[in-house]
C-alpha cells in the first residue's frame, strides 16, 4: 500500500469521526453522563490522529495525481492549502480531548467548561474538514466541481426514443 492508497482510505475518518464525536459530545452535555463524554472524547483523538496520518500522506498523493490529464493543480493547492487549517482545527480538538479525558477522570472543576469548548471546536473542525474533503473530491470527481450543471438527461442517459 502505497501513500495515495493510504490518504483516499484515512481520509474519510476526520470527515466522520468529527462529525460522530461531536454528536456523542452533545448527546453526553445532554445527558450529563461522563461515560458518553469520555466515548466522544475518545472519537475526537482517534478522529485527530487521522487527520494526521492523511496530512502526512497528502503530498505523496499529489505526486501520483498531479500529472494526470484533466487534474487542476489549482485544485489541488486549494485542497492542501484548506488540509492545513483542518489539521490545525483537529490537533487543537484531540489536545482539548486529551485534557478532557484527564479532566474527567480527576473529576476536575474545569471538566464541564472544556466539554463545551470541545463542543464548540469540535463543530468548527468538522467544517473545516468537510471543506477539505470536498475540494480534495474535486481533483478526481469532475461530476462534483464548480460548472458540471448537466443533467442527467445531457448527458446521454435514458431519454431516448424507443420507435
Amino acid at each position: 500500500m502505497d501513500q495515495t492508497h493510504l490518504h483516499l482510505l484515512i481520509t474519510h475518518l476526520p470527515i466522520f469521526g468529527s462529525l460522530l464525536g461531536s454528536l456523542v459530545l452533545g448527546y453526553a452535555i445532554w445527558k450529563k453522563s461522563t461515560t458518553t463524554t469520555l466515548a466522544a472524547y475518545y472519537l475526537l483523538i482517534i478522529s485527530a490522529i487521522g487527520t494526521v496520518i492523511a496530512y502526512l500522506t497528502g503530498e505523496g498523493a499529489e505526486e501520483t495525481v498531479e500529472n494526470i490529464s484533466g487534474v487542476s493543480e489549482n485544485v489541488i493547492e486549494q485542497h492542501a492549502d484548506f488540509a492545513t487549517y483542518a489539521l490545525v482545527g483537529l490537533i487543537i480538538v484531540g489536545a482539548l480531548s486529551l485534557i478532557g479525558v484527564f479532566f474527567q477522570l480527576t473529576k476536575s472543576t474545569f471538566a464541564k467548561p472544556l466539554v463545551t469548548a470541545t463542543l464548540f471546536m469540535a463543530l468548527i473542525s468538522f467544517i473545516l474538514v468537510a471543506r477539505t474533503g470536498y475540494l480534495g473530491g474535486q481533483i478526481r470527481h469532475t461530476e462534483i466541481a464548480a460548472g458540471a450543471t448537466q443533467n442527467i438527461g445531457e448527458q446521454g442517459g435514458d431519454d431516448h426514443d424507443d420507435d
